[in-house]
């Protein structure tokens, strides 16, 4: 018995040369995969205490009194409910802001804002250094109201915003629009372009909607365009009017549409102002909505 197992763990002299060949390659193997490891460890430390370094500064930035993320420079009076929640300004604050400007004045200084919409010290401090007013209302120019302004600024810059005569708005050229100052080819048919669509402007206050405008050349265009005789629109009779016909209405999309048909088959016939009962009913447009219906 013995001496069968002697004979499995006897072995030649090339045998044990190879053994001790395989034995010098596994320890020469390890040895490399040792060297290797630790020096992979000792690189992703390093990178990694160069990474909690920059990242323990961005941690005490934060964490300094006052600050906030960053802004670009805007004009506040052109200030949404979704960034007036971002500057940290109350839903009071935001709608004291929008009532102000439904008056069609705008505020021209961060105390003026401050006076308006009620915000703290501290946060007015945070939010003005972002504040960027249009160049008018920091020189000669002074508001009077939307429609006229006392401009006190050289002949050179009123003859580029004369116009000879005050023109209708709604029978304007692509011309006519492009004698004001600031506006072009582009804008000029962005104009046309929202009166096709609204079939004719009602009121004035209907160009505010139009992008690209500057405060200073919605003036000039109250200046010279007026809402002449009101456009041929078929007005559409709120107590009658399908979801469908409603939904055609300026302002007014397929779900407010449903909402005022649902509100209309539980409260009876209405009004003008039981339109503002209506979920998701867009209110700062109702008085311009109620020239396109009847009731």
């Amino acid at each position: 018995m013995l001496n069968k197992f002697l004979f499995y763990v006897k072995f030649t002299n090339t045998q044990r040369k190879g053994i001790l060949l395989l034995f010098f390659l596994i320890i020469l193997l390890q040895l490399f995969y040792w060297y290797e490891v630790n020096t992979f460890n000792n690189k992703v430390s390093k990178d990694a205490k160069q990474w909690l370094s920059l990242q323990n500064e961005m941690n005490a930035l934060k964490a300094q009194k006052g600050y906030k993320s960053f802004f670009f420079p805007f004009n506040p009076n052109f200030i949404s409910e979704y960034k007036g929640y971002k500057l940290g300004m109350s839903t009071d604050e935001i709608d004291r802001l929008h009532a102000f400007r439904n008056t069609n004045r705008y505020v021209n200084s961060a105390e003026e804002f401050q006076n308006v919409t009620g915000v703290s010290d501290a946060l007015l401090q945070k939010m003005a250094p972002y504040f960027k007013f249009p160049t008018w209302s920091t020189t000669k120019k002074k508001w009077i109201n939307k429609n006229a302004y006392v401009k006190t600024f050289n002949e050179k810059e009123v003859s580029k915003n004369n116009v000879k005569k005050i023109v209708d708005i709604n029978l304007a050229t692509k011309e006519d629009f492009m004698k004001i100052y600031g506006i072009g080819e582009v804008i000029s048919d962005r104009i046309i372009s929202r009166r096709t669509v609204l079939n004719g402007f009602v009121v004035m206050e209907q160009l505010d909607e139009i992008w690209g405008l500057s405060p200073e050349v919605v003036v000039s265009l109250h200046k010279n365009f007026k809402i002449g005789a009101l456009p041929a629109i078929k007005k559409i009779n709120v107590n009658t009017a399908s979801v469908k016909e409603l939904s055609q209405l300026p302002y007014v999309n397929f779900q407010i549409s449903k909402n005022i048909v649902i509100y209309r088959s539980m409260n009876g016939d209405l009004k003008i102002e039981d339109l503002t009962n209506v979920k998701g009913f867009p209110v700062d447009k109702l008085k311009i909505i109620a020239l396109y219906l009847e009731f």
